[in-house]
């Protein structure tokens, strides 16, 4: 049996893909072969190459952009790339593909339907996309996060079965994890981490109030690779004494340790917030990004906010960041409010559930 799995381009397109694969790896059957297929860009190779999935890339850009030239572009990208993934299931040969959305799975969508191969689809946010729309037309079978979806997907192929988590979620205690990262144990702590690949407008608002965020807490902040500068600049400013309760990293692979360890989180609202923040049981501030061609993550963060595990705040509210920061750290009622809120969202068989649904895909089970 061979399985494709696709998507990239974000870590909450990645991240459920990996979790399936080590399912698959667990309790698929003994002859299986597995193969990622994602975007050109560092992030998707870095990312499941620590998995040790092989991974293959192809060409894919977004559609929803402002520009007419970028659109353009978008479509050549995307024909490009479903000619290379046309190759590669030539090649490959799977029995199913398994598709997470954004507009890196497209073109081996496309390629899976024009090479005869069942897709199995599945929707990590809670609205779809352009992406999602357009393969669940092509799709055998939908799977999603939520039941919010169902109403906007073609419901007799749809079931709800919650975000894959990694099984790294599921491993470890807090104490554990704070050994692991070398925090101390007794102290309040924050993690800052924008996204994959960071978040400038948070990073800007944590470099602006850093010393306010120290005072209270412990601070993990994962920047991405950009706004060194800024981060440099806000070190400077900050008393000695409390540069020893600051950690900068660009990137952290053991995101699953940091989020339990952690006692509040500021994250963007991307998809893996609504599987990883239940998992970890852990409250957050979320900041929806906004995104060009109309593109944001409102509904991901309101729909934390609607069942108690979340605190939504906007771009342009950064400016009180830390004041918001201060009162939830200060209120440990509330703050373990919504960490039993998040924790009765966990689905932990999320993964098994979408493994034995790759399986049935790949047998012809599910036409």
């Amino acid at each position: 049996m061979k399985v494709i799995l696709a998507g990239g381009g974000t870590g909450g397109h990645i991240y459920p893909a990996l979790a399936v694969a080590e399912s698959l790896r667990e309790s698929g059957p003994p002859n299986l072969e597995m193969l990622y297929v994602g975007v050109k860009r560092r992030m998707d190779a870095d990312i499941v190459g620590r998995s040790g999935l092989p991974f293959e890339a192809v060409t894919a850009g977004p559609l929803r952009v402002r520009s007419p030239l970028a659109v353009l572009r978008g479509l050549w990208q995307l024909a490009l790339g479903t000619v290379q993934a046309w190759r590669v299931l030539g090649r490959f040969r799977p029995n199913a593909v398994f598709a997470t959305g954004g507009y890196a799975s497209v073109p081996v969508g496309i390629a899976a339907k024009s090479r005869g191969r069942s897709l199995l689809l599945y929707l990590p946010d809670v609205e779809p996309g352009w992406a999602v729309r357009l393969l669940s037309r092509l799709a055998s079978k939908i799977v999603t996060t939520t039941e919010r979806s169902l109403g906007e997907l073609p419901r007799e192929k749809v079931s709800v079965v919650g975000y894959p988590v990694r099984r790294a979620f599921w491993s470890t205690d807090r104490r554990a994890a704070r050994e692991r990262l070398e925090l101390p144990q007794d102290e309040k702590l924050l993690l800052v981490a924008g996204a994959s690949q960071g978040a400038h407008r948070i990073n800007v608002a944590v470099a602006n109030q850093l010393e306010s965020l120290l005072d209270v807490a412990h601070v993990v902040h994962v920047t991405g690779g950009a706004d060194s500068l800024e981060i440099e600049e806000a070190r400077r400013r900050v008393p000695e004494a409390l540069l020893e309760r600051y950690r900068v990293l660009s990137y952290l692979d053991d995101m699953p340790a940091a989020m339990i360890a952690a006692d509040l989180a500021v994250l963007r609202a991307g998809a893996s917030v609504l599987g990883e923040l239940p998992a970890a049981g852990l409250p957050a501030i979320l900041v929806p990004g906004v995104y060009e061609g109309g593109y944001n993550q409102r509904k991901n963060a309101r729909y934390m906010e609607e069942q108690g595990a979340a605190v939504v705040l906007e771009n342009d509210e950064l400016g009180r960041l830390s004041d918001v920061v201060r009162d939830l750290l200060a209120d440990s009622a509330r703050r373990q409010a919504m960490a039993a809120a998040a924790r009765s969202l966990a689905r932990p068989d999320a993964a098994n559930e979408v493994a034995k649904l790759v399986i049935a895909v790949a047998q012809g089970q599910v036409a």
